[in-house]
């Protein structure tokens, strides 16, 4: 199963700006006491060397675990929880490593972005549900990509796509858009929307069924053609438990279209999904 997919830089700088709060928070509260209370106050916390030592510190990373519950494929009717352990590393604003693959981005000006990546799709297993019966495997196989962004107060509108080398050999468009806002302190609330487009061979390898695997598995020959192939909408929420540790959850719901929605492999058009992660922060 593949990664969730906001589980990204996103999360990091979220978690990062959340912190700073808290240890402003903690000054403050630090003062407030010392003001109303005769008795000497304990050493206040050192605000400059914290800030100092987040100043000259170049890289981040984020270790933790959780789980997602979906469907056990895309199409699929019945759902399944799967344990998923990550970690993200960023370097500066130009390198980051996630379970999703490494991507590195060379331009950055007023809230524009341009970066490149290299990643994996997981492809199918046809034992991953009973309907995938004598359709046969997708391969794992390698991607490269490339994105486009714009960053505004906490708003992203982005472009994005990545060609499957080998496997599938799918090419998939992504466009959408990312909002996200502190709350508190420690919350952070969270709403996205994509559109995902698919060529051809990307649709005939998940949607498709030709004569072989139609005599084999039972269902009816179907081509399935280039398009929309479905759209998603999703919330989140990031918590900062301290400094250090933070949760993250998010529920979403897909909605496959066109030529995928119609296929015979599918059992369910509504894919929701959810997700609980929690992370410790270095």
């Amino acid at each position: 199963m593949s990664f969730t997919q906001r589980t990204d830089r996103r999360l990091l700088a979220s978690a990062l700006s959340v912190s700073l709060l808290l240890a402003d928070a903690g000054a403050s509260a630090l003062a407030a006491d010392a003001s109303l209370s005769e008795q000497p106050p304990e050493p206040a916390f050192d605000q400059k060397r914290f800030t100092n030592e987040k100043d000259q510190r170049d890289w981040s990373l984020i270790v933790g675990a959780g789980a997602i519950y979906e469907p056990e494929y895309e199409g699929g009717d019945k759902f399944e929880i799967s344990p998923v352990p990550f970690a993200v590393f960023t370097y500066g604003d130009w390198l980051e490593i996630d379970p999703r693959g490494i991507t590195i981005t060379p331009f950055r000006h007023d809230g524009f972005a341009l970066s490149g990546n290299v990643g994996y799709e997981g492809g199918r297993d046809e034992d991953d549900a009973d309907r995938l019966k004598g359709l046969g495997n997708i391969d794992f196989a390698a991607t490269v990509g490339a994105k486009a962004s714009y960053n505004w107060n906490g708003l992203e509108v982005y472009a994005a796509i990545d060609q499957t080398i080998g496997g599938s050999e799918s090419l998939i468009g992504t466009f959408g858009a990312e909002y996200q806002a502190p709350v508190t302190e420690r919350l952070i609330l969270g709403a996205s929307v994509e559109a995902v487009v698919a060529n051809d061979k990307h649709m005939e390898s998940y949607f498709g069924v030709d004569a072989a695997q139609s005599a084999r598995s039972g269902l009816a020959q179907y081509k399935a053609e280039a398009g929309l192939k479905r759209v998603d909408v999703s919330a989140s929420a990031i918590y900062m438990l301290s400094e250090n540790w933070l949760v993250r959850g998010e529920a979403g719901v897909g909605f496959l279209t066109g030529d995928a929605a119609d296929s015979p492999i599918v059992e369910e058009k509504v894919q929701p999904s959810t997700s609980l992660f929690v992370g410790y922060k270095f």
